[in-house]
């Protein structure tokens, strides 16, 4: 299987965990997606990563709220690693200046829940 196959069908499983997990439960940390997927080193999380990103990029050209919104970093206040920032701004979701991404962040993330 080709690496970009195998991020194809590891992004396929986090849409479905995303969409499925009780509201309760999110947002997931990345290293909880990679958990409860059964992934294991190396590189969990690098791999969490590229299937979030294929699944922005796959969000963004149909027209829906990017579901990668539900998945956070351990680390700070209960956002997304820069990558997800990056990415978004690349996609044209989200506006270059980074003072507007916490709160764009929040509304993305809302209509991703609604639209679960």
């Amino acid at each position: 299987m080709s690496q970009s196959d195998a991020n194809a069908v590891l992004a396929h499983h986090v849409r479905t965990l995303l969409m499925q997990a009780p509201a309760s439960t999110l947002p997931m940390t990345y290293q909880q997606v990679a958990n409860s997927l059964g992934l294991t080193p190396p590189r969990t999380i690098a791999r969490v990563a590229q299937a979030l990103e294929q699944l922005m990029e796959e969000d963004v050209a149909a027209g829906r709220p990017m579901i990668a919104t539900l998945v956070i970093s351990r680390r700070g206040e209960d956002l997304p690693a820069s990558g997800f920032f990056e990415k978004a701004v690349s996609l044209g979701r989200f506006p270059h200046d980074p003072a507007q991404h916490s709160a764009r962040y929040a509304e993305e993330r809302e209509q991703a829940l609604q639209a679960r």
